[in-house]
């Protein structure tokens, strides 16, 4: 699902990150592009690329300047949407020109500057303009290789020969990259790996020829309106066929892996070459995705064999990188996370499956972050104490010890972090719910601010209104977490309206101490000033460090598990003599409209309006690998999802409800709002509808669409919950 990109983007007016925006190559989501001594980073700026040094008196270098990237005939540079060097640092790859896939922007145009011979030259001229994804250097950095309409290409740099190696790619057959659900739900989109000597690739091949399109209605942007058509498997169909394959450049030649199983009943969401050229390795999940397995393939001969394997109650996370797998002892052994012993910790793994756990206790790792193997540390997030925060911590390499905290004490909230290669330094980030974003460079790991950003010169924010964090237990004996905003010049002798803001699915949490929370970004206006008291509550089924018990109880359960801990969270609240308990609101988006709906239905003797957008009302209509994994197959677990979607508790609303959706979201398609829309005439439930056409699942295309969303939002909320002290 897509709620965390949602909050992302409005958090985004609000955030302003220092040094971590800058994108390490061709790929999305790659970090920061660090040199490989690990004392600077790169950047693009002025049309130029700049090296930075981390601490020091030192000056920029221009490394690449804008003369050298503006092509032939032209009377400015290329604009730097991304960058990637060559091993050797004498070639560089631009991409620019750039069109969304979906959510990102991962498809545009190539050009590889010589910082040797001065040149500057553009890959796959031939093809349609910016049609080419996922470029990269081969690793003698001779050839690029890059995807453009589903098929994988090679250029020879200095003669300019491109040599197609797959023929047979088609919107339904794709090489190199894949389909809307495997990018969408498993984080997939860069689908092929140069192998490590350069004379193969390594490749996905996803066959979606029996995925059925939902045809999508286009009736605005022509005089007679048309269908737009998107693969979209709903819960129940098949996936898409899923192979890999490993292509010979000297020959052509593809050899299939032979991952066992039924190549249409499985999804293999990870692989990379296993720190060779002979051999891949890959992570595989069944349909139920309750059992992983890693398996190494011989490259050649395709044989498989599984080195570990697992399996759980409820389900199994694919590898949190999409790319990269963290290989040490020079490719003996590997690091991985799991949550088979109830905490999600770090485990060393052989060649042979031999385990070893390297973290130990009741906490779970939420990241990795760097592995230090020339120091022996691992660098991770923790918070053992306060699951809405997120701290730096190292353990040993070879598990001695116990997990250290690296970030200091005095600075309460989330951090992140950006090590560089050495594990030397870092791009430190730091916020919390009353500080702004501020950002400085660390040592490691003495965590010793260095450079022009000391820590003491750090703004604090310590505004009025900030939320204040909670704990209620309720009738079930759940403790939840949660953040309250109270109204300006708060009088706790009066009450107030509250305004529930709410997820609810294992996608995201709400309760973080981040810069930002507390703020509704649909309110037109300023809900403190107003008058209200703004809350959110995280039930179980939450991706917090709570444990795996915590994460997984809402397995079966989305729609009655994480709707009743809401519920009774907000009783719990609701006894507080300040609230005003005829005056309770409930909002989400996506999963959080879902859950808003359910809130309404299930719960009408507590909450009173509600506001959804782009809800699933029936859970049947979403994508089989988000519902499946949560939910189970068809048809033996048909029930769970009829008994958790809001379609099926329509006759209980009571209280005021709006609706809102996109006609154009190819996520959650506006077949869901069309369902609930007839549940609720078939059962005289009055409500308000605003469509908003050709609207994708943000909400966010067309002139003044999202001022529009906002003025609805507040009117209907001030309407039906009015602001103010009683």
């Amino acid at each position: 699902m897509i709620q965390k990109l949602l909050k992302a983007t409005f958090l985004s007016a609000f955030i302003f990150q220092f040094v971590t925006v800058f994108q390490a190559n061709a790929q999305f989501g790659s970090g920061t592009q660090w040199t490989k001594d690990g004392n600077s980073y790169m950047q693009a700026q002025n049309g130029s690329i700049v090296q930075i040094a981390i601490a020091g008196p030192s000056k920029d270098i221009t490394l690449v300047n804008a003369a050298l990237l503006t092509p032939q005939g032209k009377t400015g540079p290329l604009a730097i949407r991304s960058f990637a060097f060559s091993q050797d640092g004498k070639k560089v790859l631009i991409y620019t020109n750039t069109k969304k896939v979906w959510r990102y922007n991962t498809r545009g145009d190539y050009w590889v500057a010589d910082l040797t011979t001065k040149t500057l030259k553009q890959i796959g001229k031939d093809c349609p303009a910016s049609s080419l994804m996922f470029a990269k250097f081969s690793p003698d950095a001779s050839k690029v290789a890059y995807v453009s309409e589903h098929n994988i290409y090679t250029e020879d740099i200095a003669s300019g020969t491109v040599s197609k190696l797959t023929s047979n790619g088609t919107k339904k057959l794709i090489n190199g990259t894949f389909d809307w659900v495997y990018e969408e739900e498993l984080d997939c989109r860069d689908g092929f790996r140069w192998s490590p000597d350069g004379k193969s690739i390594a490749y996905w091949q996803i066959d979606a020829n029996k995925i059925r399109n939902y045809l999508m209605l286009n009736t605005t942007d022509s005089l007679y309106p048309f269908t737009v058509p998107v693969e979209y498997p709903v819960v129940g169909q098949d996936p898409s066929r899923c192979r890999i394959g490993v292509i010979s450049l000297s020959n052509g030649k593809t050899t299939w892996m032979n991952v066992p199983g039924d190549d249409v009943q499985h999804y293999i969401p990870r692989m990379e070459w296993a720190a060779n050229s002979s051999e891949l390795i890959i992570q595989q999940l069944n349909r139920r995705q309750n059992e992983s397995r890693i398996m190494l393939c011989n490259a050649n001969s395709g044989e498989v064999k599984t080195v570990s394997a697992e399996t759980d109650k409820a389900w199994i996370d694919a590898k949190a990188e999409a790319i990269g797998w963290d290989w040490v002892e020079q490719g003996k052994s590997f690091i991985w996370l799991s949550e088979k012993d109830g905490w999600r910790h770090i485990y060393n793994i052989n060649r042979n499956g031999k385990e070893k756990l390297l973290t130990k206790g009741n906490f779970d790792v939420m990241s990795i972050e760097r592995i230090d193997e020339k120091d022996g540390i691992i660098y991770f997030m923790a918070s053992p104490d306060n699951a809405t925060q997120a701290y730096l911590y190292k353990i040993s390499l070879n598990g001695s010890g116990k997990a250290e905290r690296v970030t200091p004490a005095d600075e309460p909230g989330t951090h992140s972090y950006d090590i560089s290669p050495n594990g030397k330094v870092a791009l430190h980030d730091f916020s919390n719910s009353y500080t702004y974003p501020v950002s400085d460079v660390v040592s490691l790991p003495a965590h010793q601010a260095i450079g022009n950003n000391p820590a003491s010169s750090r703004p604090r924010n310590a505004t009025v209104n900030k939320p204040e964090f909670f704990r209620v237990k309720t009738a079930d004996g759940v403790t939840i977490d949660g953040w309250m905003v109270k109204p300006t010049n708060f009088d706790p002798a009066k009450k107030y309206p509250i305004v529930f803001y709410v997820y609810g699915e294992p996608a995201d949490q709400t309760v973080k101490d981040t810069y930002g929370t507390g703020f509704n970004f649909l309110y037109a206006g300023n809900m403190a000033n107003d008058g209200y008291i703004y809350a959110s509550l995280d039930n179980r089924g939450s991706p917090a460090p709570k444990g795996r018990e915590w994460r997984k109880a809402i397995y079966h359960q989305i729609g009655l598990l994480n709707i009743r801990d809401q519920a009774m969270g907000a009783k719990e609240v609701l006894k507080r003599p300040y609230i005003d308990t005829s005056r309770v609101a409930v909002w989400g988006w996506s999963g959080g409209g879902s859950s808003t709906l359910n809130l309404m239905f299930q719960y009408p003797d507590i909450y009173k309006t509600g506001i959804s957008v782009a809800a699933v009302d029936n859970q049947l209509n979403y994508d089989n690998i988000y519902q499946e994994r949560y939910m189970g197959l068809l048809p033996e677990d048909k029930h769970y999802f009829v008994d958790g979607s809001p379609l099926s508790h329509v006759q209980g609303l009571r209280g005021n409800l709006l609706l809102i959706h996109g006609t154009g979201d190819d996520n959650v398609h506006y077949n869901n709002a069309e369902q609930m829309i007839n549940e609720l005439i078939k059962n005289n439930k009055v409500f308000q509808l605003m469509s908003y056409p050709n609207r994708t699942h943000s909400i966010s295309e067309g002139a003044g669409t999202r001022r529009h969303l906002a003025s609805t939002y507040t009117q209907f909320l001030k309407e039906h919950c009015p602001p103010g002290a009683r």
